[in-house]
């Protein structure tokens, strides 16, 4: 069955997938009947709705809010995945950071702990200019499946 792919008014995609039940089956329903329904149930800010192919809409959802609707396919934006992997980044150092914070408190582990997030801080900064250096969205994905190890 078709799905329909429309941007929304702040920029992002949506994929609706029409979809008959059982019940509708038996009652003489179409796939027809379910993309038209579906189609009548669009908000009226979407924007440049259509009827695309599944085929079209990307099985990676790693930089799900990086896609772009561009006529009858999805596009994903590395600026915008670029900007996804920053904030994943962002959240990972912050989780490593977390229980130095409090030794950082400690007097007797202050110092250890210091040396702990300089180390941290290196490696992100590191990772941070990778990124900005990736030019695939291949590579950003890469990337973010290995930080989410």
């Amino acid at each position: 069955m078709r799905r329909i792919l429309f941007t929304k008014p702040d920029g992002g995609v949506t994929v609706v997938y029409p979809v008959i039940n059982t019940t509708e089956i038996s009652a003489g329903f179409t796939e027809t009947d379910a993309e038209q329904r579906a189609w009548d149930s669009l908000p009226v800010d979407a924007i440049n709705p259509m009827f695309v192919d599944a085929s079209v809409i990307p099985t990676d959802r790693t930089f799900r809010n990086a896609w772009e609707h561009g006529g009858d396919s999805v596009t994903q934006s590395i600026t915008k995945a670029k900007a996804i992997a920053h904030d994943k980044r962002r959240e990972a150092r912050s989780a490593e950071f977390a229980p130095l914070d409090i030794k950082a408190t400690i007097p007797s582990e202050a110092v250890a702990a210091e040396a702990a997030r300089a180390l941290i801080r290196t490696k992100y900064a590191t990772m941070q200019a990778e990124i900005d250096a990736d030019t695939t969205i291949t590579a950003l994905t890469a990337r973010i499946v290995a930080l989410e190890k």
